[in-house]
């Protein structure tokens, strides 16, 4: 075996099971919960009852915050991160990067007698800059225009990061040019929140629930999935370091077939990790809730309790930094890529999207006549906004990484559709049959407001896995976003295109006749509405060739790579649909499909010439030596008149193999040099496949990389 395969299975198999853990007392662990973030309460110990009133108004009512009391804010948050051990502070951002950003900065100002005092203005908390021109802009930045600024966001409560032997206060904030274009994942989100908050508002004066004192909240529970593996294995894969995924691995005999590690019993290291990670994220006040063995060897999953949206978002931002630093320290390397490994699931990042008014849920069916009919009307938009704006959905998981995850093993299909499951959809195909139909769960018709629906528990449908948008009980699932991606992007379309469906509803329930019968009228409306965008629901198998069929003959899209969706972005229709929300302008539009599609283009280029360095540095040479050693084989055993028919068989294999990699690798290059990323994409399979089985035929002590059963399965 190579030697550095063999030293890092030895380092690994000489570990301990797991890293010795105090039990910490169930009491402990709750006092620490929301103890390293500025948090209400805190904010209540440290700050006047005026500005207190003030801030929380700002916080909780969305309203502008007064400059006023950004001095005493700061001065508060200052005393407050000093007593934790925070010596800097940083604007915590979220650029087009789809990471975070942050520029520390210390407290520690000199003073005119040549000490030095800690100082934190309120100018420090409100405003920063930073340059603009060095992040993706799309061309809304030229290189000279270097100013951009960093605005503080009172919605996301501070926050401390700890490392070894620092502490860092962190300050939510949204980005922008200096000409006010965003330049982040926050602001749009804001502003995406906004517009489906007018709405909601809009609808429910429409329905005679309106109350000035209420708000509309949009929720998010994102589940997190990744892999885990040991740092050994990881630096002795180069295309895991570069690339965040394997470029080459044949799939080994056992791998998720067996279903053995879907909720088995969680390794000793790993729960140790798991441990670790919620400590630290109960102390940063993310309520994180579940933690189990995902489908695929060495793949997990974590998963909050709901939030409201723009603090989940950044919640699990804070999430997967907290998983990658958290892996480091107990050996491991977390992989947050869609697709680390060919032939076992993907990762993905379940988007459990709701939306409530007061203590309405408005995606839950209730229990009396006026909520049943909000619902429906709720329900109706929903399906009206997937129609017709799936092609923004698509655009909003388009990525490199879930590219090669869509489609298959629980991920589901590039085709956006809705899975309502039986109950639900028998509900609807009432309403459009109007009093023609009778229900086969219950007697009688089922008319708008009038009759109660029939009971929906949480779990009134079964689950479908391969269902890229699922109604689950109260709330709806989006499975198609993956890993890496931030939670911004999907809410950002859902929160735009319910939005605009809301609008529609609304505006034409306000023109009902005010003489009929209101609940007559909203039947004949809804019965509209389902006749025309019925065509994406679909309760069925995603991954069967016949939907895809039958899809296409729906009219459905299928935008299967990430240049076919990134073209929908630039339709005039849709830069409308932002523009009317007010959640992206047309410049905002075109610089992020300009970031994104170069995003793309670079990852695949990275990938291909990895590939490409990988086949003819490491790959062939070793199969060359083994191929030599063959043929020294065989010519001692002819010179003592031995026949080795298999070893010829396995040297003429091998070297067939070697002229087909050569082969695809040329091919490659071509591609390379023509920058063709989609034909990269295609040729790298090819070259893939040689590859993988090269890797079945040589011998094992011969070939360089870690293989699967050793990534997968030793950690």
């Amino acid at each position: 075996m190579s030697s550095i395969r063999e030293d890092a299975i030895a380092v690994v198999a000489s570990m301990p099971p797991g890293r010795e853990e105090d039990i910490r007392p169930v009491g402990e662990i709750t006092g620490s919960f929301g103890s390293d973030v500025f948090s209400i309460e805190t904010m209540q110990t440290l700050l006047s009852a005026q500005t207190f009133k003030k801030l929380t108004k700002s916080i909780h009512d969305g309203i502008a915050l007064d400059p006023g009391i950004a001095n005493e804010v700061a001065a508060a948050m200052k005393e407050w991160a000093v007593s934790k051990g925070a010596t800097h502070y940083t604007h915590w951002f979220q650029p087009l990067t789809g990471a975070t950003a942050e520029k520390h900065e210390a407290f520690v100002e000199p003073d005119k007698t040549g000490h030095v005092i800690l100082k934190f203005s309120g100018k420090n908390l409100i405003v920063g800059e930073a340059d603009a021109s060095s992040f993706p802009s799309g061309g809304l930045r030229s290189t000279f225009e270097a100013r951009g600024y960093t605005a503080w966001d009172p919605t996301s409560p501070a926050f401390l990061r700890r490392n070894r032997d620092t502490v860092t206060l962190c300050i939510p904030t949204a980005f922008c040019s200096y000409t006010g274009e965003a330049l982040d994942k926050k602001t749009p989100l804001l502003r995406s929140i906004q517009a489906l908050s007018r709405s909601v508002t809009r609808l429910m004066k429409a329905f005679g629930l309106y109350d000035p004192k209420t708000r509309c909240r949009v929720s998010l529970g994102a589940e997190q999935e990744y892999f885990l593996i040991d740092r050994h294995f990881y630096y002795a894969r180069p295309d895991l370091i570069q690339c965040g995924r394997t470029l080459f691995g044949a799939t080994p005999p056992k791998h998720q077939q067996l279903e053995d590690h879907y909720y088995g019993a969680i390794r000793p290291r790993i729960l140790a990790f798991m441990a670790d990670v919620d400590r630290q994220l109960w102390r940063l006040g993310i309520p994180a809730k579940t933690r189990h063995n995902e489908a695929a060897p060495a793949q997990f999953e974590i998963a909050p309790l709901f939030e409201e949206l723009n603090l989940a978002v950044d919640h699990n931002m804070i999430i997967m930094e907290v998983l990658r630093l958290t892996a480091e320290e107990h050996g491991l390397v977390c992989l947050l890529h869609e697709k680390p490994f060919a032939g076992v699931n993907g990762s993905g990042k379940h988007n459990n999207w709701s939306v409530e008014y007061g203590n309405i849920n408005l995606l839950n069916p209730g229990n009396d006549p006026h909520q049943n009919a909000l619902f429906l009307t709720t329900l109706c938009s929903v399906i009206r906004a997937v129609d017709k704006h799936a092609d923004l959905l698509r655009v909003a998981t388009a990525s490199s990484g879930n590219d090669h995850r869509l489609g298959a093993c629980e991920a589901p299909p590039a085709v956006i559709s809705i899975f309502l499951g039986e109950q639900l959809t028998e509900i609807i195909e009432q309403i459009e049959a109007g009093s023609t139909k009778k229900s086969t769960r219950r007697g009688g018709i089922l008319n708008v407001g009038v009759d109660c629906l029939p009971p929906l528990p949480m779990d009134a449908t079964d689950r479908n896995r391969t269902s890229p948008f699922a109604f689950t009980g109260n709330k709806f699932e989006f499975r198609a976003p993956g890993s890496s991606q931030s939670c911004a992007s999907a809410n950002i379309v859902l929160n735009t295109i319910v939005s605009e469906s809301i609008d529609k509803m609304a505006e034409a329930i306000e023109k009902f006749d005010q003489e009929a019968d209101f609940n007559t009228q909203l039947q004949t409306l809804l019965q509209k509405t389902i006749k025309a965008h019925k065509r994406v629901i679909f309760n069925g198998n995603g991954y069967d060739q016949s939907w895809l069929d039958e899809a296409e003959r729906r009219g459905l899209p299928n935008l299967k790579n990430t240049p076919e969706a990134m073209a929908q972005f630039k339709k005039p229709e849709n830069i409308a649909l932002f523009e009317k929300a007010g959640v992206y302008s047309k410049a905002e539009v075109c610089s992020r499909y300009e970031i994104y599609m170069e995003e793309y283009e670079r990852k695949i280029r990275i990938e291909a010439e990895l590939a490409l360095l990988l086949t003819r540095t490491v790959i062939m040479p070793a199969a060359s030596m083994e191929l030599r050693n063959l043929f020294q084989t065989i010519k001692d055993a002819g010179s003592i008149k031995v026949a080795l028919r298999s070893l010829t068989k396995t040297a003429t294999t091998i070297a067939s193999l070697l002229d087909a990699i050569d082969d695809k690798a040329e091919v490659l290059e071509d591609l390379i040099g023509k920058k063709d990323s989609v034909g990269m994409v295609g040729a790298m399979q090819a070259l893939r496949k040689e590859v993988d089985d090269l890797e079945r035929i040589v011998a094992d002590s011969s070939w360089p990389l870690p293989k699967y059963r050793e990534l997968l399965f030793i950690y």
